[in-house]
Order: C-alpha cells, then structure tokens, then sequence
C-alpha cells in the first residue's frame, strides 16, 4: 500500500504560458464570423446545424420507400427455416430479377421529378435476403446517386423463434389466426406487438436523421432526397402503423404486399409523408386500407408537419360512444 498513494514531489511545478496567437485551438466561446458558416465535411452533421446562424433544418426527404425484399427461399419452401437460420436465408433467382426490377421502378419514379440532383439513401435489414436484394436493387444507380447506406438490425423480420419445427409452425400459426396477429407471441419468438417496440426506436432514429439532413452529402442540401426501406412484410406493415397511428384492429386488415414490390410514402402539398400522392385508392382499399384511413390520407396530403387531425375516426370521437349523433365539439379545432 506504501507505493499506491505516491508522494508527490516537494519541488513546485513550473507552469509555462503559451501564447494565444501560437495556438491553433479556438475556444467556443471567440467570436466566429456568421457570415460564413464553417462546414465539418468529415465530422457530425449535427455540428452543421448549430454552425448554421439561422438554424435552419435541411430539406424534408421527397419519399420514404419502403421495399420488401425478393423472393426468397422460404417464400417457396417453408422447409428452409428447419435447416437454414432465418437470417441467412437467400434470394432465388426470382427474387433477383424482382430487386432489379424493383430498383429499375424506383429510378423511372425519380427521373420522373425532373430534378438534376436527385439521390437515394438506403437503410436495410441486417437479414442476407434483404442484403441481396439490396444490392441487386441498387444496381441501376450511380455511384454518384447513392447518398449512402445503413444496416439497421431494427428493420429485420419478425424473430419466430430460431430453426423452425415446420409440424409446430403450423400449429403456431393457426394458433395466432385465433388470438390475433398483432398480440401472439411465438415461443422463443417475438409478436408483432414486439416488432412494433422496435420499430418505434427506429423511427425516431429515422425523425432525427430527417431533422439534422444526416443523409444529405457534406455542404449539399437536396430537395429531392429518396429514403428506401429494405425490408420484410410484417415488419413494414408495422412501420406504417406506427407512422400513421392506425390501430390494431386496422393493422389486422392489412395485406402484405408482393415480394419485391413498394409501397410509397411521398411528401405531400403541406409537407406530410402521404400514401395517395403516389398510389390510387384502389391499390390502397387492395393493400388493406379502410375508408377511415382513406380520409385521414386525404387529409395527410394538405397537411403540415405537426398538425392534428381531431376529427380523424383513428384518433378521434369513434373511440367514444356516449357523444350525440350530431357530434359534440370536443374534438372540433
């Protein structure tokens, strides 16, 4: 113990100042010249923001994508999941062609705007299909055109325990068709319940991401940046849920849509995300949508960010049966 707590030296310490104009280290609390905001190319884009004297926030994301991955080996042989863990499962040749496909789609989208600077910027499950698909969506874009990429565990399938017995997933699965497919939980699994926790973590990751432009190019401000979503069939059913607020009766109508195939939510004239602006109500009333949601994505296409639809039948006096047929003005603006 003698040598842990050493003595420190009797003789005093000398200090030496340096000079202020010899250091290059600049204090926050100098002034700095607003008139030309600094840009840290290899640094946060948050830093950005604050180096911005009128704090402005970066432009919304034109559309966020949202893709299911190609078809898979287990889509066609169920068997798979017995012997292949679910996140190595791969894409057949089919589902290639439908990523390529897909990504083909996505660029006519785009080009369509008529903007010389537009770009994507992917997030995708960690899963291998949704990897490949990826890959193979991303082919007929640049380069130049590829803002970036994130691998986002949160985005994967829902976890339906690990090798699967296929006799007991029927069992499962039929069991889920009688207790709901929002509340069921498979055995060493998760429920959609459980994937709708997850995806509210990543969707404030995603709002944030939005807010500071972490997907624009260092000093760049695109106006028609394309978010796209690579990732499986409950899953995105779930994060549209949550984004819209839809409720549990009104997740359980809903269709997955086909492999390899997009749902498109697009900015609308107030500067919410809106499903109308790209697809018509009738692939909508298809995809499981009801004439209440339909309302609320009319609504959805005027709307501004931030406000509150009072009146919507999802969110509104339809919980409440105790109001006059002719509507009390509790929920009225």
């Amino acid at each position: 113990m003698a040598t842990l707590f050493s003595t420190l030296p009797s003789s005093p310490i000398q200090h030496r100042k340096i000079p202020c104009n010899s250091c290059p280290i600049k204090c926050c609390h100098e002034k700095a010249n607003h008139n030309s905001p600094i840009i840290d190319e290899n640094g946060f884009p948050e830093k950005n923001l604050l180096s911005n004297p009128r704090g402005s926030k970066p432009p919304r994301p034109r559309r966020i994508i949202l893709v299911r991955h190609g078809q898979s080996q287990g889509n066609v042989d169920e068997c798979v999941y017995t012997r292949v863990a679910d996140p190595k499962v791969m894409l057949t040749q089919q589902g290639i062609s439908e990523a390529e496909e897909c990504g083909e789609e996505i660029r006519r989208m785009v080009e369509k705007d008529g903007n010389s600077d537009w770009k994507v910027y992917f997030y995708v499950s960690p899963y291998k299909r949704s990897l490949e698909t990826l890959r193979n969506l991303a082919k007929p874009f640049e380069r130049s055109r590829i803002a970036g990429v994130r691998e986002e565990p949160r985005l994967r399938e829902q976890d339906f325990g690990n090798f699967q017995d296929q006799e007991q997933m029927k069992i499962q699965k039929a069991a889920r068709k009688l207790y709901g497919r929002f509340f069921y939980r498979f055995p060493n699994g998760e429920s959609a319940a459980d994937v709708y926790d997850r995806i509210t973590g990543f969707r404030e990751t995603l709002r944030s991401d939005i807010d500071i432009g972490r997907f624009q190019p260092p000093g760049e401000q695109s106006l028609d940046m394309n978010l796209v979503i690579v990732s499986h069939g409950l899953t995105l059913r779930v994060f549209l849920m949550r984004w819209y607020k839809w409720t549990v009766d009104q997740f359980e109508g809903l269709h997955n849509f086909g492999n390899g195939k997009m749902m498109v939510m697009e900015r609308g004239y107030g500067g919410r995300y809106c499903l109308l602006m790209h697809h018509t109500r009738e692939e909508l009333k298809e995809f499981g949508l009801t004439d209440a949601m339909l309302v609320d994505q009319e609504w959805q296409k005027y709307a501004k960010p931030g406000e509150l639809y009072y009146d919507s039948e999802i969110t509104g006096p339809s919980y409440f049966t105790h109001f006059n047929d002719d509507r009390e003005t509790l929920f009225s603006g």
